[in-house]
């Protein structure tokens, strides 16, 4: 037997070995996110989508084969078929379908005209899921409230069988955030309106146009609130009967609408594929809206979005060097009048939740992307600068944001399973201009743009699977829209 001294040597010398060959997180020595290859690769795919990309032809086939695509219509059913061929013929691995139950309505045609003296038909549109108002329309003295807040505070005995017209006027801002503000005017004017007595509500439209362009969009009414219905003025409409109102408060509306709710019909989640490498189960989520409204073709909202991470996807399938993880774009049904598809998504996901390392989804137009938000692990932060340094070259900036995102709409429901999101944030200055309107169409789309926004969300989605490590788990919320 060796001395003592000897024996402690030797143990020594075989745990320097073992030692020696442990992962580099077990000596708690930090792991690197990227190796340089990684990062070249993703430099040479930001620099490769600025010189040209096939996003504005996705648009431009989608506007152009398929046109408005509102839920359950003929249009979302063509635009299904259209996403399934488009994907097979890029080369997208697994493209199937995820059935989905949507609701179904039909906005017939909508008339708004301004009585007395000075009478004239105004520009408006009816918002989406309210009912019609019959065929001899309603006639009604108008009162004038400043928000939704305004209305809340009124009594009974002020608005009863008269006409609630809400003016409050969406500001213009770079991130949209002033949506919010005024969306809610949409969204639950007409349930306030009818419990205090309205026969129809009129609002200013959610929208930033001085173009005579009026703003659809989703209304949801209070089941324990009388149902009226609703409609939208475009701005310089709204206008003119706010000054008609100062002159002459006793000024009338006539409105009617043959808008009718339908059975629910059947559409789809359409889903496509770039498989990973060595961790090929993990998966990158890529996300945009296929439906849109009726009344122009959708090209920004969302077929921006659709060409955004359809293009951004393709690109990487291209590279030499193949990601780790799997990206997968999902198409969402119905994201306009509720989320059904990315409910359904969610509902179905079950084991592969944990699977699912990081979730981004476009829904703001072209954009470029000005601003990188998150709600990841906050160790994941270092490597969300280092992705965005790699976005730097683009022609806009790419400035830091909070660690607080909620991620897109469609991607809300994955957010509250605990899924970490990256969002990175369109440019929305003109975005609100046309909005919801007849003027969303293909004119609208600068190709140049759109492949910035291309360059930036490849760079993410590569990046976010080729990392070394995860970007965390966030606590599961409840999700109540």
């Amino acid at each position: 037997m060796a001395p003592r001294p000897a024996r402690i040597l030797a143990l020594f010398a075989v745990l320097a070995v073992q030692l020696a060959v442990l992962p580099a997180r077990a000596q708690n020595v930090p792991v690197t996110d990227w190796t340089d290859a990684d990062l070249a690769t993703a430099a040479a795919l930001r620099d490769r989508a600025l010189k040209g990309t096939s996003a504005f032809d996705h648009v431009s086939s989608l506007t152009t084969e398929v046109g408005p695509r509102l839920a359950g219509s003929p249009g979302d059913e063509a635009a299904v078929r259209w996403a399934m061929n488009r994907l097979g013929k890029l080369g997208f691995t697994g493209v199937r379908t995820q059935d989905v139950l949507v609701p179904r309505w039909v906005r017939g045609s909508t008339e708004v005209t301004m009585l007395g003296p000075a009478a004239q038909t105004l520009v408006a549109a009816t918002l989406g899921g309210s009912i019609g108002t019959g065929e001899e329309g309603i006639e009604a003295q108008v009162i004038e409230v400043a928000s939704l807040d305004a209305l809340n505070a009124l009594q009974a005995g002020d608005v009863k069988n008269k006409i609630v017209f809400i003016n409050q006027r969406m500001e213009r801002t770079k991130d949209g955030s002033s949506y919010g503000s005024t969306v809610k005017n949409r969204v639950q004017g007409a349930s306030v309106a009818g419990n205090l007595g309205a026969v129809a509500l009129v609002i200013r439209s959610v929208g930033t146009s001085d173009e005579r362009f009026a703003h659809t969009g989703r209304m949801v009414y209070d089941m324990s609130a009388p149902r009226i219905p609703a409609f939208s003025l475009s701005n310089p409409d709204a206008d003119a009967l706010s000054r008609q109102l100062k002159t002459n408060k006793q000024t009338r509306l006539r409105v009617k609408s043959t808008a009718r709710e339908m059975p629910p019909a059947w559409s789809a989640n359409v889903i496509g594929e770039i498989p990973g490498t060595d961790r090929a189960g993990e998966i990158v989520l890529l996300a945009a809206h296929l439906d849109s409204w009726d009344l122009g073709q959708g090209a920004l909202d969302d077929g921006a979005g659709v060409a955004i991470v359809v293009e951004a996807a393709r690109l990487i399938s291209r590279l030499d060097r193949k990601p780790s993880r799997t990206i997968r774009v999902v198409l969402f049904a119905n994201e306009e009048f509720g989320l059904s598809g990315a409910k359904e998504y969610a509902r179905l996901i079950g084991d592969e939740q944990a699977k699912h390392v990081l979730a981004m989804e476009a829904d703001t137009g072209i954009g470029p992307v000005i601003r990188l938000e998150t709600q990841v692990a906050p160790e994941s932060l270092g490597a969300i600068e280092k992705m965005r340094a790699v976005m730097q070259p683009l022609p806009v900036p790419v400035e830091g944001g909070t660690n607080t995102a909620s991620g897109g709409a469609d991607i809300g429901p994955l957010r509250a399973l605990g899924v970490p999101v990256l969002d990175p944030v369109l440019d929305a200055s003109l975005y609100f201009d046309v909005h919801h309107t007849m003027n969303d169409t293909l004119a609208k789309v600068d190709a140049k743009v759109l492949d910035q926004s291309v360059a930036a969300y490849a760079v993410a989605a590569y990046l976010a699977a080729t990392k070394q490590g995860d970007f965390g788990r966030l606590a599961p919320v409840p999700f109540d829209r």
